[in-house]
């Protein structure tokens, strides 16, 4: 990783931020504003193929020329060798598989903000979080437990400004296929790669990566191979007609942020401290670039502006993160006094 090895994990917290602000507001106003040619905003189902594929070609790219491919195991093939997955890494991409549908379709949902979006999922994934230390024997420490509080806090109020979840039915699957990915990946990442080693980390993202991004484009093409039912004819425009129209170069940036945010995610979560601590930060950050996406987009595009009470979650996940970044520090610069003490 270089230089980027050298940063703190609030500096890869930081940089993951900035890289997750432009997706969201780019995938929004790509399915919430007029389609020249269609006469209508494009679905999420419309602009997720090429989003994935443009993703994949670019993380394919990042794997050799950074050479982070030389830390996967790898088979020969033809004098050459090639990263492959161990059966661990291939159950973590199928988890990844299922959250590679599942964000950019979050963005999507007509009448489902997405801040509230953001939190509904984010706060399943913290939940989770704990369980899957405790899974394992890691030990969750204070400030870890008291970020899980507020993060639930932030989504009760949420909840109760709304009056319930009142999801579409898509939304909630999505939800729900979301949490189940992450689940697998979390035992997945705990059992195998939360070990601080950075050549872990580089092993782990490569065979994850190769087997879920192509997987995840295979199924699209599959649903829309089929011609069952609407989704298909909105993922056959997705995958033919978008190559040769303008809306493509949204959709390339969408794919570039995409690739960013991954490399970005993978070392903030493979830090060796417990989940209950690294997943905060990295789901607090990507719910404040909702939150921030959604503000400008109210500001500069006119969509609607996010609730009050959104707002109020956003800024308890503020304060988790200030809380995450800032209670293990005074623990270590207290730890030698307490010791130090008869």
């Amino acid at each position: 990783m270089s230089r980027l090895e050298r940063l703190p994990l609030e500096g890869y917290v930081f940089l993951y931020l900035l890289a997750y602000l432009p997706n969201v507001i780019i995938t929004k106003l790509v399915t919430s504003t007029l389609h020249a040619g269609l006469g209508r905003p494009l679905t999420g189902l419309e602009t997720l193929p090429a989003s994935l594929i443009i993703s994949t070609v670019l993380t394919y790219i990042f794997i050799w020329a950074s050479g982070w491919h030389r830390d996967a195991h790898s088979v020969p093939v033809l004098g050459a060798r090639f990263p492959v997955p161990t059966r661990y890494t291939f159950l973590s991409g199928l988890g990844t598989a299922l959250v590679l549908f599942t964000v950019p379709l979050s963005f999507t949902f007509e009448g489902v903000s997405i801040p509230f979006i953001q939190l509904l999922m984010r706060g399943d994934i913290l939940v989770i979080a704990p369980v899957v230390d405790l899974m394992f024997g890691r030990r969750v420490r204070w400030w870890s437990w008291a970020a899980l509080v507020l993060v639930l806090l932030a989504l009760v109020i949420t909840l109760s400004d709304r009056g319930g979840l009142h999801l579409p039915p898509l939304a909630i699957l999505t939800v729900v296929l979301y949490t189940v990915g992450y689940f697998i990946r979390l035992a997945v990442m705990t059992k195998v790669s939360k070990s601080g080693d950075p050549a872990s980390v580089r092993r782990y993202f490569v065979e994850e990566k190769i087997f879920a991004l192509p997987l995840s484009v295979a199924i699209l093409a599959a649903i829309s191979a089929s011609g069952i039912g609407s989704q298909s004819g909105a993922l056959s425009w997705g995958f033919i007609a978008v190559w040769t129209d303008p809306v493509i170069l949204p959709l390339f940036a969408i794919g570039f942020t995409l690739t960013i945010i991954s490399v970005l995610a993978i070392i903030i979560l493979l830090d060796p401290r417990e989940n209950a601590y690294c997943v905060p930060l990295e789901r607090a950050a990507s719910l404040i670039a909702g939150v921030g996406g959604a503000l400008l987009l109210a500001w500069g595009w006119g969509l609607p502006m996010p609730r009050a009470a959104e707002l109020v979650g956003a800024a308890i996940l503020i304060g988790t993160i200030v809380l995450l970044s800032v209670a293990p520090r005074l623990e270590r610069r207290t730890a030698p006094l307490r010791a130090e003490r008869p």
